[in-house]
């Protein structure tokens, strides 16, 4: 593979991993003196040539500089956001055929529509649960829904999953 097409974790001032760079930028903040290696693995990094320096880039860096955090918003209950945490998948059955968005607790019996409240359906599903509750007609998710994470918290919760399955 291209050593210019890897990517770099980077992590802040308190080792939070944060996100991932192209080796590119990872450059840049290493040459800028904005962050400094990390050695978490006894594998090395890439050596990046070119004609007056040769870098050696690591597979992990650390911010030296304080980054400000973004603001990041909550994404609004839309279709195309529930679709994408559901996997475009069927919450009741697992279909992925004719789609549509199910209220847990049906709008008419007081349901908002809230990320915990709404899920994909299938309109076989839907119809058959229709105005009822999902105990009332027995029917069970197969996963639980949620708001979205901030994406920093999630890239950090893979990044350590990952790392742990590394080391087994």
């Amino acid at each position: 593979m291209q050593v210019l097409e890897q990517s770099v974790v980077v992590f802040s001032q308190n080792y939070l991993p944060l996100c991932r760079v192209n080796i590119k930028r990872a450059i840049v903040l290493l040459v800028s003196n904005k962050a400094e290696p990390v050695d978490f693995s006894t594998e090395g990094g890439w050596l990046v040539r070119s004609p007056s320096l040769v870098v050696s880039v690591p597979k992990h860096i650390r911010l030296k500089i304080a980054a400000a955090e973004r603001m990041w918003k909550m994404p609004p209950v839309t279709r195309r956001e529930v679709l994408r945490r559901d996997h475009h998948s069927c919450q009741y059955c697992g279909s992925t055929k004719r789609l549509t968005l199910d209220h847990l607790i049906p709008r008419s019996k007081g349901g908002l529509h809230t990320w915990d409240n709404v899920v994909t359906a299938c309109e076989r599903c839907n119809s058959r649960k229709g105005d009822k509750t999902l105990g009332e007609v027995g029917m069970q998710l197969q996963k639980k829904p949620k708001a979205p994470q901030h994406p920093a918290v999630s890239f950090a919760e893979q990044f350590w999953i990952d790392m742990q399955a590394n080391l087994e």
